[in-house]
């Protein structure tokens, strides 16, 4: 009989997650990224391996072919020979068959994703270039930064291209712009597209746009390609050759992300999966996705990803070359309920898939385009933990008083007691959202359910996967227009008996640190609090953060509102016990957001203690150093179980009227 035990927070360390898959060309094996915890050297180790197409249980197992501790992003050549992959960020070479690895680049800053030409005699990559040394002075004439190295200063994305033979590098782009977005070949290989920022003005209006550059030699700033719209995130070229397949936003301002076809004559750009009210992924850290794929020789359908009530699911459109291109259904690709995919690689009808479910947090697995098969093809995390299992996860739905449905997320061990302690874990975004399937990074979770806690995650209105009219229902009124999403679905909670009203706790991490600070002061339900990442005054906010101008631009145009909707301008309020946890190297949120607010309740008595992490940039509780990574999560654990019987008693009065939700107190 085998033992079985909880998820603990020191089983990071053990951790081996698959991801970045590439298919072959051929469909008949898959290269792909696993990422595994390093103790000793206190960091992310990322490996690149191998799975024949029919591997899994019946087929030959998984193998190594590097051992890192920096290797990723594999791409195969077009004849399936070869590897570009990514070490330390340099371009480099691999023949599977037999093991050769090859150096291809010295680039200063090191080179993003490689796209090989459509021969397979050149690679394309962006590179950054001019930036400052440590110890230079930053020279800055342009607003930017980036999140975890600062002021972008001289520092620009230029695009490059490789030759495969001889490692010689020629730079295509040159000016004062950014290339924002992995490069895209044309199919005869003289051209490339690739997303860039737009205009004199980019900093200011954050513009970005296809464009096209000779694929041969320096082109001058060149020439976006079709009319302006709102921002572009990925750009892929027709195999026709003819039109740009576009993801972004057709305005600026919040909002979907869409498919279009732009043709290259300069015409009106085609909306494509119109009757879609989803999100496309294109991917990015945080944000699991996939850059849209051409599946067809002549390019007959798309394969992308979009959000669904919190997964990110595979899509398939079909393309027509009449008038009605625009009017196809895109069709849902069958994977199981509640899993979602982190990457996504097509050939050869098939797509090679990372696939997250209830008991993993991702393996590769592929999927026939036809028949709809699915099989998968590594085990890795069974492997590493084969005696863990993970808590369930059930899906809930409230209705808010103002008739919104809010989708929510209650994982509990089902032998724990009704009327215990309760978490309630606020996402980041504000335009984010909580997946129903295992999540790698909230171990605190995890480690609380298995002390009888509950866990409540709330899909709050701005929440990504439940159409655009939601998407954009709390703009301009962040705090406002969604504490009723929190507070009622807590009181519904504590009304049925499952939870202990005096022992509820709150924490969350980017907008929900912003909003776990609001709530503070809106509420006396909370016994602890643990913002993190956080946001407290909007103002300095817009001034300072890497995303200031797009939340001053799309989220809360009016001054004036930005000062109301602070979590400073309502701290009287606060009484709950504090704890602020905050990356020092945090560009997104900077870490004086965290001093401002430490600052503020400590002046006013109440509880609190700071936290910071050197080094920790925004993202450094998904990708950054495993030891402080697990400090985070035990520092959740011990401060919400520590805090969760009152000091304090009655309501805490309200800087502004709030909402009264069933079962408050």
């Amino acid at each position: 009989m085998t033992t079985t035990r909880p998820l603990r927070v020191d089983d990071l360390y053990r951790f081996a997650i698959p991801d970045q898959p590439a298919l072959a060309p051929d469909g008949g094996r898959v290269a792909y990224t696993l990422t595994t915890q390093d103790a000793g050297l206190d960091r992310p180790v990322r490996s690149l391996w191998l799975v024949a197409t029919g591997g899994g249980p019946a087929g030959p197992a998984p193998h190594r072919l590097t051992s890192g501790p920096d290797d990723h992003t594999p791409s195969w050549s077009p004849d399936g020979t070869t590897l570009a992959f990514l070490r330390g960020g340099q371009l480099h070479l691999l023949r599977p068959d037999d093991g050769e690895v090859r150096r291809l680049t010295e680039l200063d800053h090191g080179a993003a994703t490689p796209v090989w030409s459509p021969d397979g005699s050149r690679i394309a990559v962006t590179a950054e270039v001019h930036r400052q040394a440590p110890d230079e002075p930053v020279v800055v004439d342009r607003l930017g930064k980036v999140d975890g190295q600062g002021m972008r200063g001289t520092a620009r994305t230029q695009l490059f291209v490789v030759e495969t033979a001889s490692g010689r590098v020629t730079r295509l782009t040159l000016g004062d712009f950014h290339v924002t977005g992995t490069p895209s070949w044309s199919p005869d290989g003289t051209r490339l597209a690739f997303p860039a920022v737009a205009g004199r003005d980019y900093d200011l209006t954050g513009a970005v746009a296809a464009h096209v550059v000779d694929a041969f030699g320096p082109s001058p700033l060149p020439t976006p390609v079709g009319p302006a719209a709102g921002p572009v995130r990925a750009v892929a070229w027709h195999p026709g050759g003819d039109a740009l397949l576009l993801t972004g936003r057709t305005a600026h301002g919040a909002g979907h992300e869409s498919l279009r076809l732009q043709p290259l004559d300069g015409s009106a750009p085609t909306a494509l999966a119109v009757g879609l009210d989803r999100n496309v992924m294109p991917g990015g850290s945080g944000y699991p996705g996939a850059l849209p794929q051409f599946h067809g020789s002549k390019g007959e359908s798309v394969v992308f990803c979009a959000r669904d009530r919190g997964a990110t699911r595979p899509y398939r459109l079909p393309l027509d070359d009449g008038p009605g291109l625009g009017s196809a259904a895109a069709v849902e690709l069958p994977l199981p309920a509640g899993s979602g995919v982190s990457g996504c690689s097509v050939a050869a009808g098939k797509a090679a898939l990372a696939v997250a479910d209830g008991a993993s947090y991702g393996e590769i697995a592929l999927l026939d385009l036809e028949t709809g098969a699915l099989a998968r093809l590594t085990a890795h995390m069974a492997g590493a933990l084969p005696e863990v299992t993970l808590p369930p996860v059930t899906e809930r739905e409230f209705v808010i008083s103002d008739g919104t449905r809010v989708h929510g997320l209650v994982t509990r061990d089902p032998r724990a007691p009704v009327g215990g302690p309760l978490l309630v874990d606020l996402h980041g975004g504000p335009h984010n959202c909580w997946a129903p399937h295992a999540d790698p990074v909230h171990l605190y979770h995890q480690e609380l359910v298995s002390r009888g806690w509950t866990i409540l995650a709330l899909n709050i209105r701005g929440s990504d996967g439940y159409g655009e009219d939601f998407l954009t229902a709390a703009v301009d009124a962040w705090g406002e227009g969604d504490e009723r999403d929190v507070l009622e679905p807590v009181g519904a909670l504590v009304a049925e008996g499952l939870v202990d009203p005096e022992r509820i706790a709150l924490t969350g991490y980017s907008y929900g640190g912003y909003l776990s600070c609001w709530l503070s002061a809106r509420s006396d339900f909370f016994a602890a609090v643990v913002p993190g990442g956080l946001i407290a005054d909007l103002p300095s906010l817009v001034a300072t953060s890497v995303e200031g101008l797009e939340i001053a631009h799309e989220e809360i145009a009016d001054a004036d509102r930005r000062r109301e909707l602070s979590p400073l301008a309502h701290v009287d309020a606060v009484r709950a016990p504090t704890l602020i946890l905050h990356g020092l190297a945090d560009d997104v949120c900077p870490a004086g957001q965290a001093e401002q607010w430490f600052h503020a309740l400590r002046t006013r008595g109440v509880t609190v203690r700071m936290v910071l992490y050197p080094g920790g940039s925004h993202l450094f509780v998904l990708n950054g150093r495993p030891s402080q990574r697990a400090d985070y999560c035990r520092r959740v654990v011990d401060w919400v179980t520590g805090h969760t019987l009152r000091p304090f008693g009655g309501p805490v009065p309200h800087a502004a009227p709030a909402p009264e939700p069933a079962g408050s107190r």
